[in-house]
């Protein structure tokens, strides 16, 4: 990934030098047209073409927001209800996730996500020990987990 990105701005610079030109513009200009002549190229790279990562990235920059919006929402009506009516809990969270960073990120984004924090990860790094504020099924808070972060951060990182 890092030597096509490297290739895509050498290329934005080449081009640069083709114009006789040294503006942001004709750079943009070049980036893009490079990412054209990389796209094209992308069969003779060992890795996917990286704009995919990219994407994939900007996706679950949009899950984490739209889970930090949704998960607000539900503590802002358990906080207003007159009275108490949540059910806290900790359940177990097996994770397919292999690496350290992508572990790692995903306790993060449990743990920044309101009503819910990350209290232990296993030995083996493959169980999450996550506390909820409010949890009514926990099949479903687990599935919701692994179909909304943890299938994200797999296609960032694979």
């Amino acid at each position: 990934m890092a030597f096509q990105i490297l290739l895509n701005v050498m290329l934005a610079f080449a081009w640069m030098f083709y114009e006789n030109s040294m503006s942001a513009s004709t750079f943009i200009i070049g980036y893009f047209l490079g990412l054209l002549v990389v796209f094209f190229m992308r069969r003779f790279f060992s890795t996917r073409f990286y704009m995919y990562r990219v994407f994939a990235i900007i996706q679950l920059l949009f899950i984490f927001i739209r889970e930090l919006v949704l998960s607000n929402i539900a503590v802002l009506k358990v906080v207003l209800q007159p009275k108490m009516k949540n059910n806290p809990g900790i359940f177990a969270l097996e994770t397919k996730l292999t690496s350290d960073w992508e572990i790692t990120l995903l306790a993060n984004l449990i743990t920044l996500t309101p009503g819910t924090l990350v209290v232990e990860i296993s030995d083996d790094h493959r169980t999450l020990y996550i506390h909820a504020m409010d949890i009514g099924d926990v099949d479903e808070a687990i599935e919701d987990i692994r179909g909304s972060f943890e299938k994200a951060i797999m296609e960032v990182s694979r």
